[in-house]
């Protein structure tokens, strides 16, 4: 047996179900200055409230909190229930040191002491 609701109810469940993810995400996109909060995110693409967010596309930058994680090159999907869906093109992670263009190998020294002699 399938129940229908009201719009009114509809809209205030829809409401409540926004409200619970802009509070539970910490994720949030910077493009060129402008900051976004992120609802929902899965491998392959992530959500921002309809209201606050253009039509995204391009090269942004993904955050949790003040934490760097993905530089992303992303494509508008679709809007659905309030939300406006987005997918990757590309998601790289970013890293807290350049990229070693040789191997490390593991028993290197971490650094070299200088004994002070000339």
């Amino acid at each position: 047996m399938e129940e229908f609701l009201t719009k009114e109810i509809q809209a205030g469940l829809d409401a409540a179900r926004m409200e619970s993810l802009r509070k539970g995400s910490r994720l949030r996109l910077e493009v060129g200055g402008d900051v976004y909060r992120v609802l929902r995110m899965w491998k392959t693409g992530f959500s921002v409230d309809a209201e606050d967010a253009p039509k995204l596309r391009g090269l942004v930058d993904l955050y949790d909190g003040s934490l760097h994680l993905f530089q992303c090159l992303i494509v508008a999907s679709e809007e659905d229930a309030g939300e406006m869906q987005y997918e990757f093109k590309r998601a790289t992670a970013v890293a807290d040191r350049p990229p070693l263009d040789f191997e490390r190998a593991s028993d290197a020294p971490l650094g070299l002491i200088e004994d002070g002699r000339a």
